[in-house]
Order: structure tokens, then sequence, then C-alpha cells
């Protein structure tokens, strides 16, 4: 059990390791050794290193017990930090407020440029403190700020974005992006199909 005084930085290291299916006759230990594997990072899966401390803010990253909503995308802020288990405080959802165990588990990435497959036993988190607008789909917040330096770029990311929000009163956004004439700007697109408007 990792023994924490409050405020104190813990980082949680990963166990990487090649899948034994993929070493086709070749010493890929040798070739690719522990260190290597530590240093790579895949979309999806968390990073070898996670700087935690108690009452940071983090999200999960894989669907864990979607009866007790911990799915992906689930917002929580840590209590504390053992070996094996994270516990922490749900703050989206609904079940906002119950203390979780999250384990460690062994994720693979699902797409690589790599000639091996990899197994990284780490606990499935990322720290937090901002999420995309695709990440904050189905979520509400009191307080909404929006980060935006450049034009929307999708259908209905706009409207995602704003909607999150409980009350107007907690919703800042920020835009400042630069035009033709490289001078700030304070607008941005709403991208919008014009089919949408067919049947009006």
């Amino acid at each position: 059990m990792i023994r924490l005084i409050p405020g104190e930085l813990v980082i949680v290291k990963s166990v990487d390791r090649l899948c034994p299916l993929t070493r086709s006759g070749v010493d890929m230990e040798n070739i690719y050794p522990t260190e290597f594997l530590n240093s790579l990072m895949f979309q999806g899966l968390p990073n070898h290193e996670i700087n935690l401390k108690i009452g940071c803010p983090i999200i999960l990253l894989r669907n864990i017990n979607q009866a007790a909503g911990l799915c992906n995308g689930t917002r929580l802020t840590v209590t504390k930090i053992q070996t094996r288990i994270i516990e922490a405080k749900v703050i989206t959802g609904t079940n906002v407020g119950e203390v979780v165990s999250i384990p460690r588990i062994e994720m693979t990435p699902t797409d690589t440029k790599w000639p091996f497959t990899i197994k990284r036993r780490q606990f499935p988190i990322k720290v937090c403190f901002a999420m995309t607008i695709n990440k904050s789909q189905g979520q509400t917040f009191e307080k909404v700020g929006v980060y935006l330096p450049k034009p929307i770029f999708s259908h209905g990311q706009l409207y995602v974005s704003v909607s999150r929000v409980t009350s107007h009163k907690g919703l800042r956004i920020s835009i400042v992006t630069n035009n033709a004439e490289g001078v700030g700007s304070r607008k941005t697109k709403n991208v919008v199909y014009r089919e949408m408007f067919s049947n009006f």
C-alpha cells in the first residue's frame, strides 16, 4: 500500500510487455526492450507514467462497470491511491458522489504501426482538467469554459459544447483566432449541414 501525505505527488508506472503471439521467431525482447516499450504512447491507452495527487480530476478510458456508471468518459476525483487500486469519487453521470475502486487492467492498443502487440497493465485513466467536445457528450456541468483557438470544424460541435452547461450564467467561451489579415478575431463558424433546413 502507498502511504500518502496530502498534496504529495505519486507517479504510477505501468508494466509493459510484448504479447507472445507476435514474436515470430525473432528475439523481440532484445530488439524492443522494456525501456523502449515504456516510452511509447498510444491513443486510447494511458501512458506508462501517470502523475496523481489526492483530489486530482481523472477520466476513465475504458468501460469497467456500466451498471455502476463506470464507463469510458466518466470523470472522477482521486480519494486514495494504492498499489493495485485507486479509489475515486464520481463527479459526473447518475452516480455522482459515489466512491468507487478502479483496478489496474491489461490493455492493448487497437491501432498501431509497430510490428508487435504490446500489453500494458495500468490504471485505465488519464488526468483530466479539461476534455474534448466529443468526450463531453452526454455530460452536464454547472460551469463550462469552451476554448476555441480554431473554428469549430464539425457539424453540431458548437451545439454540444454550449449545451453541456446547466445555466447560461455558467458558460464562458474564449475565441481568439487569427483571420486572413493575421488580426485576432472573436468569431467562429458554426458548421451546419444545409440539408437540415430542407424540410422547414
